[in-house]
């Protein structure tokens, strides 16, 4: 960046209700967003919901060992078919019943049952009806033990194009066969780009977070010239992020030489962050609920041998994430207020936050991606962004 300053994306990105409502066409109706991990769903009938800035969503194990994935919405009269209000995972047992009035359906989303009419259902139709009735589908595929879905599966490019060149990056990590040891759950009063931006930078790692800086003193530095593709070198004698920067669970087989020792971090867009660590990786899915609120689920994974030991105990892991995390969501939210002054307009991007800035390229480009063939309910103040670059 030749020491230059960027701008940020504009205020009315972060805190403005017409921005954030054609984000969610722009962005989370149009890509492949994280819903949760693969090995909740191992059975067939097993499902679990996700909300998918705002809409609700059921992933479901077929009986054919495949998944399939839904709105969260029965045909019959738009009764959720399971309760937001309650478990976000559990099992439908033989079909899928919506709670309201019966109709039940298949693990495919074919209507199978409407109890006491007297029109019956033949081939997954109503004998009045000329068009089949189903569950309304949504694209559903996994990659690295993480099931991602897609809200208009008709417009979905393949998973890994999206994802691009940081499958490769993180190849030798056994991602698939990771099982979560220990998951924090955090309502965050920011926008979710305030979160991701914060991520991907150390820049306010120093006045932030004490306790990281004591594991990786190159963060007092503010995290320039570090080697972020080539992993994050730890201070003399730590070679993992856990409370004394080491473990009695193994490194990873299959491993180099450097990502046994150092810390890798990816942003994968739009809602999900990596850290990986020789042993273990937190992976953060971030579930917008809003302009100013995030919903943010952390897991600890780690190889399933590690986790049926007697001793197993992912505190000291669980412990410095849970501090980490507390101390990035009171800054986040302490940035979100202040970019809700009407004093603030936008600000900068400084040359060791040259990640933050790919996020407002990445951004900008997404939403220009599609300006002009949304839907009617898709108009709207858009922060700003009908143009930007082709690069994301």
């Amino acid at each position: 960046m030749n020491g230059a300053l960027v701008p940020t994306l504009p205020r009315s990105a972060y805190v403005d209700e017409g921005a954030w409502q054609v984000e969610r066409e722009r962005i989370f109706a149009r890509q492949w967003v994280l819903a949760g991990r693969e090995s909740d769903i191992a059975t067939a009938g097993d499902f679990l919901r996700t909300d998918v800035a705002g809409e609700s969503v059921i992933v479901v194990r077929r009986d054919d060992g495949q998944l399939g994935a839904f709105y969260n919405v029965c045909r019959h009269r738009g009764a959720e078919i399971v309760d937001t209000c309650g478990a976000s995972n559990g099992s439908f047992g033989a079909l899928i019943r919506c709670p309201y009035h019966s109709w039940t359906y298949g693990f495919d989303g074919a209507l199978r049952r409407t109890p006491f009419m007297d029109v019956p259902v033949l081939d997954n139709r109503l004998i009045d009806e000329t068009v089949p009735i189903a569950l309304h589908p949504v694209g559903v595929d996994t990659w690295g033990g993480f099931v991602f879905v897609h809200l208009t599966p008709a417009q979905a490019r393949p998973l890994l194009d999206q994802l691009g060149a940081m499958v490769e990056r993180v190849q030798r990590y056994p991602l698939t066969e990771l099982r979560s040891g220990a998951t924090f759950e955090y309502d965050v009063a920011c926008n979710w780009k305030v979160i991701a931006e914060n991520y991907n930078e150390c820049y306010h790692c120093a006045p932030v977070h004490p306790e990281l800086c004591d594991l990786v003193p190159a963060f007092r530095r503010g995290g320039a010239e570090l080697g972020w593709v080539d992993g994050i070198p730890l201070r003399e004698g730590a070679w993992t992020f856990t409370s004394n920067g080491t473990s009695e669970r193994e490194p990873f087989e299959g491993l180099d030489a450097a990502e046994r020792q150092r810390h890798k971090g990816e942003l994968v867009y739009p809602n999900l962050l990596l850290s990986l660590s020789a042993e273990h990786v937190a992976a953060y899915n971030l579930q917008p609920r809003g302009p100013a609120t995030t919903h943010v689920v952390c897991d600890l994974l780690f190889h399933p041998d590690e986790i049926v030991r007697t001793t197993f105990d992912p505190s000291d892991a669980g412990d410095l994430w849970d501090i980490v995390n507390r101390q990035d969501w009171r800054i986040c939210e302490s940035v979100q207020r202040g970019m809700s002054s009407r004093a603030w307009t936008g600000g900068w991007f400084a040359p060791m936050e040259d990640e933050s800035a790919d996020i407002s390229r990445w951004y900008a480009a997404s939403m220009a991606a599609v300006a002009g063939s949304v839907d009617d309910h898709d108009r709207g103040d858009a922060g700003g962004f009908g143009d930007g670059p082709d690069d994301g």
